[in-house]
């Protein structure tokens, strides 16, 4: 009975169980890098939180077979990368990665925008696009770094690569507009995208998280 419950509550709010997915990973990926089998543990990661958007994906106005033709590559590649340590196809993996999140972040705005009421899973939808946005930005931050080495530095370490998990929190930072914290883009590209990204995150706060909250309000 509890699992049906559950399977129930799960159709109700898919946004929400996208939500938990995408935290999980955040909270997740700091210690698959401390691993031995780092790359590889990132990887699966990355490949259940695809599998888990793409299923979101189907739900909203977007179309599935265009988010399966982005993601389908992109899982080829994490896959040949965790096996036979491909490093070189990095750029090309988060490249297809970043559109996917993208894609799938523009597909869940679309499902906000499309009526004028807020619902329970379009308030959890708001965050999974936040989160959506997050990595999306992060995956570009990631084929900066290999196409440009030095694009970002950190206090602690001003000339090694930063790690994913320092890229996610840089674009955190800057999609909140919460600011930069240790880890800063030093090379022009890296500073014209995370000037995109802080632009990104104020027109999707002032636009369409406070259009949820005015519906919500004058709903109640």
């Amino acid at each position: 009975m509890r699992y049906v419950r559950l399977l129930a509550l799960t159709r109700r709010h898919p946004s929400a169980v996208l939500l938990l997915v995408q935290l999980a990973g955040l909270l997740l990926y700091p210690f698959a890098e401390a691993s031995e089998r780092g790359p590889a543990a990132l990887g699966t990661l990355g490949i259940v939180v695809l599998i888990f958007t793409t299923g979101m994906v189907r739900r909203t106005p977007g179309h599935a077979w265009v988010s399966a033709c982005i993601a389908l590559p992109a899982i080829a590649l994490l896959l040949l990368q965790g096996l036979y340590d491909m490093h070189h196809l990095l750029p090309w993996s988060a490249g297809l990665e970043a559109l996917f999140y993208f894609y799938a972040a523009a597909s869940l705005i679309a499902y906000m925008l499309e009526d004028q009421r807020a619902t329970t899973d379009e308030l959890f939808a708001a965050g999974a696009t936040f989160t959506l946005l997050a990595w999306a930005f992060t995956y570009v931050f990631v084929v900066l770094q290999a196409l440009q080495p030095g694009s970002f530095a950190a206090a602690a370490d001003p000339q090694g690569p930063r790690s994913w998990t320092e890229l996610m929190f840089l674009s955190f930072a800057l999609l909140s507009s919460t600011g930069i914290g240790d880890v800063i883009p030093v090379r022009p590209p890296a500073r014209a995208v995370a000037s995109v990204e802080m632009f990104v995150g104020v027109l999707y706060l002032a636009g369409v998280v406070s259009r949820l909250i005015g519906l919500t309000l004058q709903r109640r």
